[in-house]
């Protein structure tokens, strides 16, 4: 690794600031005191709930942790896409007996708010979603001594990134869950992107700074490959949701394993946003129809996903899940830090010694 991330965390390993309520304080203290870097995310967070998260989190740590925020969206959606789509969720309102969300409650995240709470009261790393932030909060950061990383699916993204001042950039693949980090979020991307690999590449060959490659990472082996490609840590977010510290629901955690779901797609069904989830009844009906509009398509579909969730219906949830999730290990957070560690090493020294046989 890079001094700058030496100094922040001793092992390559940066587990995935996961919305929603996945990547709760007690996660993000356990890989931390095992010697990686956790993370909360506050992109769905009100800025006092974030504020508690964090407050909660120093109360179980005195190890570094990261705060994740997503950059505020363009207002560029089509409400009568919009509408359409709301039309054709009438059937899922009626069928789970609750009401479609309002798309418009929610376009101002309190970006601004949450912001200046990590000023008043910093943490160590803030990273960013869906953009790069201006130079101005990238500086202001900094000043307060904030260490700052903004995600990339491209190497011209992780060239902008690299121009806005950002101490590091996440290499995110198309291999990886959840929402796709895209700086511009267009239709005929919604089904694009590069294998992480290749972007590790790529993106290394632009930038200078260091890089934080995410997308489907589920063993030491893969992060031995990273690093190799030269990436200086990786992220891991499916490989930590099945802990026991993890948020998740009971259902979405086993569901990576459960053989009705096999493979993964990107979707804007449930967002208006591309992102990767396992396979089930509401993505396949719906992710065809699905319009580019974010947030708007997360509000209209919030009240249909917690119906879901609460009478346990895996079919009609957001089962974020990367490439890998078929690999997924029911250990507890620091211990599989522990494991990723071990078989990081084993594949360095395989490595070497294949080298040393040349």
């Amino acid at each position: 690794m890079s001094s700058a991330l030496t100094d922040l965390f001793p092992h390559p390993i940066v587990q995935a600031p996961m919305a929603g309520g996945v990547s709760v304080p007690h996660l993000a203290q356990a890989v931390s005191e095992a010697g990686g870097l956790g993370f909360l995310a506050a992109g769905y967070k009100t800025a006092d709930g974030m504020y508690q998260e964090i407050k909660q989190l120093r109360g179980l740590t005195n190890r570094p942790f990261g705060v994740n925020l997503f950059v505020p969206q363009p207002d560029s959606a089509d409400p009568g896409a919009v509408e359409i789509y709301a039309h054709q969720l009438a059937g899922e309102a009626a069928w789970y007996e609750t009401e479609l969300g309002d798309p418009d409650s929610g376009r101002d995240d309190g970006f601004d708010v949450k912001l200046a709470v990590l000023l008043d009261n910093p943490v160590p790393v803030v990273s960013f979603h869906f953009g790069v932030p201006s130079r101005d909060v990238i500086d202001s950061l900094h000043r307060v001594g904030t260490f700052t990383l903004v995600a990339a699916t491209t190497a011209e993204e992780a060239l902008a990134v690299e121009r806005s001042g950002a101490d590091a950039v996440i290499a995110q693949g198309v291999e990886a869950g959840g929402h796709q980090g895209t700086h511009r979020d267009v239709p005929e991307r919604g089904g694009a992107g590069i294998g992480l690999l290749s972007l590790v590449a790529q993106v290394r060959e632009t930038v200078s700074i260091p890089i934080i490659a995410a997308g489907g990472i589920m063993r030491g082996g893969q992060i031995a490959a990273v690093l190799a490609a030269g990436a200086s840590a990786a992220q891991l977010g499916t490989a930590f949701l099945v802990t026991p510290e993890s948020g998740a629901s009971a259902v979405h955690k086993q569901a990576l394993t459960n053989p009705l779901f096999v493979r993964t797609e990107l979707t804007r069904a449930f967002t208006g946003r591309p992102a990767r989830g396992l396979v089930n009844r509401f993505l396949r009906e719906h992710g065809p129809y699905a319009p580019a509009a974010y947030p708007e398509v997360h509000h209209l579909t919030a009240p249909l996903r917690k119906k879901a969730a609460a009478s346990g219906d895996a079919q009609g949830m957001a089962l974020w899940a990367g490439q890998g999730h078929r690999m997924a290990r029911e250990l507890p957070a620091g211990q599989l830090v522990e494991v990723l560690v071990a078989e990081l090493d084993a594949a360095r020294t395989a490595l070497s010694a294949e080298g040393d046989l040349r």
